[in-house]
């Protein structure tokens, strides 16, 4: 029967219009290589979150590389966040999880523009989230990606495994894999989360063949590890690199690294008997599988020189060598970068006395007091912190730009030297990860008090560098203040200062890094054999 009056006409009218607003209540739904998942729309971003990459690292899955999802059947709800991963307590004051924590933790999470009505595919910016390798995860509010998507580009943040759950070397793994695939099982998670987006970004708009890495401190050591890595080609387009180190002295799998520290296979025999568990055969792995995962987390340490460490090592297979001599060698993958560091970032310099630092710089020490304006007199704390600050983060960064300048790829160097309005009574200048919420134009969750203008300028500035650089490999645009591509002749680096603007400069550090770099080039790096 065919229905010709008014009446049903807007009944079929408004049956459809129910529908159609149902359809849109559920959230838009998308299908994946491993089923059907259905996200939600909220503010013009569709976000899909919780959608598992791996399958659960649990049992007999501890210490293994992430092996294939389970698919499932009929629609998989992704409009919340799946767990981060077992983590040792908050340290140095970063937020930590807003979820409960758990070892079954290998999510994936996708932000992209509501509006598909845009023709072609967007690009992908894919963040890896610092920690030390021991906290961390993709749930803190300042890590939401939502004004990348406002950007026209798709934001994805995956967790991966921290701590002893994450970088663990025994021998009985050693024995298990004769592929090489162990100890560094964080890393293999980052490159099974970049495989996913690879395979299924393009359900989502996005553009496999236009992703961009980016992130800070341990994730910015992950970016340049997979930039060191052959098991990344393909995988990404273009790198940022935030207070990422650069120069890393990695303690080797099976050997010692010839100062006195064991190798990381003697770590794992050493906590292995800590817990009782002695033997190096199948029965001892099997036992260290069954422990609880919280008595893994706890006693361990970031800094590769401290009792407990559980971070990335030399294994041979997916780190094949120090990222020093990776980076010297020309053995790193050839993409264009963005890297830099903040003026206060982390690090201090080891010794007792000024004395002490100066000295550590050898034959380079009439630069080093030159260039610090120090003596054994000047006041260790703040020669340790300067000396500490430029090793471990700011020279470094210029050393891996040289590096890729040098191989001619396209490279932007910065330094974030703006403090937000509510952090300028106790702050001299730009913390460790303080340009994160800046980046991210997440100000609000960092600030102790309302966001100032400058706040508001800054974090502008900042997301629209950093899409440009996902979009095209170059960061300009927009009416932007003009970032000059680095070269070692110039050293030109585009600082973000204290009043809130965007300014090239040569780098004001230049003399300090130069004296840091001499003497960094004389230290011979351990590596495997």
């Amino acid at each position: 029967m065919i229905c010709r009056s008014e009446a049903c006409r807007l009944l079929g009218l408004s049956i459809l219009m129910l529908i159609a607003s149902v359809a849109r209540a559920q959230g838009p739904q998308v299908k994946i290589d491993s089923g059907v998942i259905q996200g939600a729309v909220a503010d013009g971003v569709a976000a899909f979150k919780g959608i598992p990459y791996a399958a659960p690292p649990l049992k007999e899955l501890r210490w293994r590389a992430p092996q294939p999802v389970k698919p499932w059947t009929g629609v998989r709800q992704a409009t919340a966040y799946g767990p981060d991963c077992l983590q040792l307590g908050n340290i140095g004051g970063f937020t930590n999880s807003v979820l409960p924590l758990s070892e079954d933790c290998l999510y994936i999470n996708v932000l992209a523009p509501a509006d598909r009505s845009a023709t072609g595919k967007l690009p992908v910016m894919v963040w890896i989230y610092g920690g030390g390798s021991v906290i961390g995860g993709t749930t803190p509010p300042v890590y939401q990606g939502y004004a990348f998507a406002k950007q026209g580009v798709i934001f994805v943040s995956m967790n991966y495994r921290l701590g002893r759950l994450g970088y663990f070397a025994h021998p009985a793994l050693t024995a298990e894999n004769a592929d090489g695939m162990v100890g560094n099982y964080g890393y293999m998670d980052q490159i099974a989360a970049l495989r996913w987006v690879q395979r299924n970004i393009g359900a989502f708009g996005g553009d496999p063949g236009n992703v961009t890495v980016f992130g800070e401190s341990h994730g910015g050591r992950s970016v340049q590890m997979l930039l060191g890595t052959s098991l990344s080609k393909g995988l990404f387009e273009r790198a940022i690199v935030e207070s990422g180190f650069g120069r890393m002295y990695q303690r080797p799998l099976s050997i010692s690294m010839g100062n006195g520290l064991p190798s990381a296979e003697d770590l794992g025999v050493e906590f292995a008997k800590s817990v009782g568990i002695t033997g190096t055969d199948k029965s001892a792995l099997e036992r260290l599988r069954a422990l609880p995962a919280q008595t893994l987390i706890g006693t361990v340490a970031f800094n590769s020189g401290r009792e407990g460490y559980a971070g990335p090592m030399i294994d041979g297979k997916l780190i094949p060598a120090d990222s020093t001599n990776i980076y010297l060698s020309g053995d790193g993958q050839r993409v264009p970068i963005m890297i830099g560091t903040n003026d206060e970032d982390t690090g201090t310099a080891a010794g007792k006395t000024s004395e002490e630092v100066l000295a550590s710089f050898g034959p380079y020490r009439s630069e080093a007091e030159s260039a610090y304006q120090a003596t054994s007199a000047t006041d260790l704390d703040k020669l340790a912190a300067l000396v500490g600050r430029d090793r471990g983060e700011i020279e470094p960064a210029r050393f891996v730009s040289r590096i890729y300048a040098s191989m001619g790829m396209p490279v932007y160097e910065y330094r974030f030297s703006y403090v937000a309005t509510s952090r300028r009574k106790t702050w001299t200048g730009a913390h460790h990860a303080s340009e994160i919420p800046f980046v991210f134009d997440t100000i609000g969750t960092r600030t102790t008090d309302a966001t100032s203008a400058d706040d508001e300028r800054v974090a502008h500035l900042m997301i629209k560098y950093w899409t440009n650089f996902a979009k095209t490999g170059d960061p300009n645009g927009d009416d932007l203040p003009a970032w000059p591509r680095y070269s070692p002749e110039k050293d030109m680096l585009l600082n973000f200062t204290p009043d809130a603007k965007a300014v090239a400069m040569p780098d004001p550090f230049k003399a300090r890094l130069d004296a840091v770099a001499a003497a960094a080039s004389a230290v011979a790096t351990p590596q495997p054999r």
